[in-house]
């Protein structure tokens, strides 16, 4: 039995949410452990699509226990409405669904307050996506936050929230010139929610180490991608939680070393949502794929995604940030009918080759990248099921990405449905 964190190894929007559901399969516990309604992960099974933003994707699969965990920040008011449309479509929430109390709160004050800040930044703004996610942080970090449990205790509730939003509304009033928030809407709004997610609140990392001791499979679904992470991503231009595989751990409350494998979701390309460096970025002119027929388009904000070249250099770094055992490769039936594929392995900066990401986003600005190129197989692959019978020029490709990342792969994706996935490696059976 094992435990296996999966992360995305590029910018987000990498197929996690395809990747976590197969696995599923095989996992009792999933729990989604960082970040907030600003991620998504849309699943297909058979004809229909289901599209997750705090909800692990585990769901789906009627034999999971699923757990939103203490690194998250929770909207209610969108989770309550992802659990009733979910509900719905006859997906079973009770006695599956949990929460734990340590978990922070989104308020209406942080969705003002993270437009007017974007607004104020001006060109240094990053495009967010204005949920409030950022300032539920930096309330949290300022110990500021209110918490899942402490919203559900109706003895803690109305005294904390004065004291919050007393501080809040002299910011908003005073910094924002904007009006200030209604204490009895608020209260009386979440008091509301509160009755809703009590009976779903629960020592969420209790039961999962629990769950380890007793050797059963636990899925850590990782939300966003590695380079959106708020310390080793490429900021300022990242969300605002920690997205690689120690903050998986320290959302979930679990120790590292418990977690017997991580694996990595990459694209066959590279994509990213929003402003920030993309160095293998192609021009529009030179866009090699049609952004319908690839659904590249975001799952939280339905922007359409920039679209670049693999970049083995960010995928390389990534196997190290997160100690990556293998990679799963997503979406590489786009790729079908390309005369020339492209592979970034290096940048140039002011002349000189580096093999590393820069530290600073101007640097970024500065980066010329250095391309291999691989001859395509211009043949439909999304019906293949086996490895071996993946085009010649499909195989060299994947095994060039295993060599320059440094890691094996062990899962390839060729379409959006469950079934359209090749599995080289069990990553439950390590």
């Amino acid at each position: 039995m094992a435990s296996v964190i999966v992360v995305g190894a590029q910018w987000g929007d990498e197929g996690k949410g395809k990747i976590i559901d197969i696995l599923t399969s095989k996992a009792r516990h999933i729990i989604r452990a960082q970040g907030g309604n600003n991620a998504g992960h849309t699943v297909i099974v058979g004809q229909e699509e289901y599209k997750l933003h705090l909800i692990p994707s585990g769901i789906l699969h009627a034999h999971t226990h699923c757990y939103i965990g203490a690194g998250t920040v929770i909207d209610p008011e969108v989770l309550i409405q992802e659990m009733e449309g979910l509900q719905q479509r006859g997906i079973v929430m009770k006695d599956r669904l949990w929460i734990s109390p340590a978990a922070h709160i989104i308020f209406p004050y942080h969705r003002i307050l993270d437009k007017l800040l974007e607004q104020k930044k001006g060109n240094r703004s990053i495009g967010t996506t204005g949920r409030g996610i950022g300032p539920c942080y930096a309330d949290k970090a300022n110990r500021l936050g209110i918490r899942v449990g402490e919203m559900i205790r109706s003895d803690i509730f109305p005294k904390i929230l004065t004291s919050v939003l007393a501080l809040k509304n002299e910011e908003l009033t005073k910094l924002y010139e904007t009006s200030p928030q209604s204490y009895e809407e608020v209260f009386n709004q979440y008091s509301h929610y509160a009755d809703i997610l009590r009976p779903y609140v629960a020592n969420v990392e209790e039961i999962i180490n629990v769950a380890i001791e007793s050797g059963e499979n636990i899925l850590f679904e990782g939300a966003q991608g590695t380079f959106l992470d708020i310390t080793s991503g490429t900021y300022p231009y990242v969300t605002s939680s920690n997205t690689v595989a120690g903050g998986i751990c320290v959302g979930a409350g679990v120790g590292p070393s418990h977690i017997d494998h991580t694996l990595g979701i990459v694209k066959a390309y590279t994509t990213r949502v929003g402003n920030g460096p993309l160095p293998s970025e192609v021009k529009e002119e030179e866009k090699f794929l049609d952004h319908h027929q690839a659904r590249e388009y975001g799952t939280t904000t339905g922007r359409m995604r920039r679209i670049g070249w693999f970049d083995a250099v960010l995928a390389k770094t990534a196997v190290r940030l997160n100690g990556l055992n293998s990679i799963a490769v997503t979406k590489l039936d786009v790729l079908d009918g390309i005369d020339t594929i492209k592979i970034c392995v290096g940048y140039q900066i002011n002349g000189k080759r580096h093999e590393q990401i820069p530290s600073l986003a101007e640097d970024f600005e500065k980066i010329e990248p250095i391309y291999e190129t691989m001859p395509g197989w211009k043949q439909t692959i999304s019906d293949i099921s086996i490895y071996g019978d993946l085009p010649v020029q499909a195989k060299d490709y994947l095994k060039r990405i295993e060599v320059l990342c440094g890691t094996p792969i062990s899962m390839i994706s060729i379409g959006p449905q469950r079934e359209r996935t090749i599995i080289m490696q069990d990553v439950f059976r390590t």
